[in-house]
């Protein structure tokens, strides 16, 4: 898998946490940037332990099913850019009525920041039949976490909902063009 695969799983699996911070954003009230700071830091590294773990555990079952691992991946992969861009087409906008979440006590961030990093698990686990350095994926996974949760919580207040129903469907496809580039890789449609 090559780096830029890497970044833009990285990217996709952002994109849901950028979609909650956006919501969380609208409903701060003028949000510091030292608030979105904190929250972006507690996404980032939920979402790199997460597909550490789901490596782990692909790891562990990789040894019985490798002759299948890249349909596999492009399973995983495809079925987590379904899923992605089925929830940014939906009209649900709970989040939106929540109040201001750095007054919010830590366990409710914490709880969503896993909530949000749940697809970084599965692609862990897509990860554990490839070859690459699962410690380099989950810091890139990380910091664009971080990244986007920190810019998404800024605006938030203005750019409302929409945006972040956008980033999770491009998200989704995203996944799903990586995931077929991995199968195409192995079965030697690309380079």
């Amino acid at each position: 898998m090559n780096i830029l695969s890497l970044f833009l799983i990285g990217i996709a699996m952002s994109t849901d946490a950028f979609a909650a911070a956006i919501g969380k954003g609208i409903a701060m009230r003028k949000p510091t940037l030292k608030q979105a700071l904190k929250i972006g830091v507690l996404f980032g590294v939920v979402e790199a332990i997460t597909p550490m773990l789901g490596w782990l555990l692909g790891k562990a079952a990789a040894q019985i099913i490798s002759e299948y691992d890249h349909w596999i991946a492009l399973i995983l992969l495809s079925l987590l850019g379904i899923h992605m861009i089925k929830e940014g087409l939906s009209s649900n906008d709970d989040e939106d009525d929540e109040v201001d979440p750095t007054q919010q006590p830590f366990i409710k961030l914490f709880l969503t920041s896993i909530a949000t990093s749940i697809d970084a698990m599965a692609v862990g686990v897509g990860m554990a039949f490839l070859d690459v350095n699962i410690y380099v994926v989950a810091m890139i996974i990380g910091c664009s976490t971080f990244v986007a949760v920190t810019v998404g919580v800024m605006i938030g207040r203005y750019a409302g909902h929409i945006i972040g129903r956008y980033a999770e469907i491009v998200g989704g496809f995203v996944l799903i063009g990586v995931g077929m580039g991995i199968a195409a890789e192995h079965v030697g449609l690309l380079g």
